[in-house]
């Protein structure tokens, strides 16, 4: 049976976060996931998407970067690419004529920050919003791009792992119902974390204030006093589950 891989690490999805970090809009669409996660329509969460299929062969994950990049943005993603592979075994290599490849998308304004979750065939998309004016909210930062690039790897977000309430509690209160959802956890059935602690600093994990109807309060409070949720760089546990998936 497949299992579900939720990396113990994942992206803060939260209009109150300033420009310049990962702020993501919510997308209308029926397909998409806790808003950065997209599935092939007909695909089903609870059948276990992750399994060796959905995984890279040779430990390569394969690219287009969108001609519509600037120079300096086009540098932003092969930085979030070094950030990954200098850290895990994967490497990332431009597409000559394989099948299967993602394509780096400058997605249009309000199209949000979002990737398919592990190799699904053929070309896929990893989209990162373009901003609508100077200083507006987009998704073209090194943190972001590289959050997404690890959904595209195969895996999922942190605070969604069976054991998270040991961990962290949620505010429902201060969470719009519609996003309740976002908020789901997976059983131990459906996931694998590959013996790896509970990450609150992981590149995967929602920040604090992730989807927050009051901004001023956290909508995910961490049982470990002063603990910080989210980052923007791949910690030493996002290492290592990234290298146990692909067995090196």
């Amino acid at each position: 049976m497949l299992r579900l891989t939720v990396f113990t690490v994942f992206l803060a999805l939260s209009s109150a976060l300033p420009a310049g970090h990962r702020d993501v809009r919510t997308l209308k669409d029926k397909n998409l996931l806790v808003d950065d996660i997209k599935f092939p329509s007909g695909w089903d969460i609870n059948s276990g998407l992750i399994g060796d299929q959905y995984r890279w062969p040779n430990r390569e994950l394969i690219y287009v970067i969108d001609n519509a990049f600037d120079a300096g943005e086009r540098g932003i993603v092969e930085a979030a690419m070094n950030e990954i592979s200098s850290k895990t075994c994967i490497r990332f290599r431009q597409r000559s004529n394989e099948n299967d490849y993602v394509f780096i998308q400058k997605g249009e304004v309000n199209s949000g920050c979002w990737s398919y979750v592990g190799k699904i065939g053929g070309q896929q998309v990893l989209n990162l919003q373009r901003p609508e004016f100077e200083g507006a909210g987009h998704c073209i930062w090194v943190g972001t791009a590289a959050h997404e690039m690890i959904h595209a790897i195969g895996f999922y977000h942190e605070q969604s792992r069976y054991d998270r309430d040991d961990f962290v509690e949620m505010d429902w209160s201060n969470i719009p119902q519609e996003y309740h959802y976002a908020f789901d956890k997976y059983p131990s059935s459906m996931v694998d974390t590959f013996g790896v602690p509970y990450d609150y600093s992981s590149i995967m994990h929602y920040d604090a204030y992730a989807f927050a109807i009051d901004g001023r309060k956290p909508t995910i409070i961490p049982k470990q006093p002063g603990a910080k949720l989210g980052n923007d760089q791949l910690t030493d546990y996002d290492t290592q589950k990234i290298n146990r998936m692909y067995n090196c």
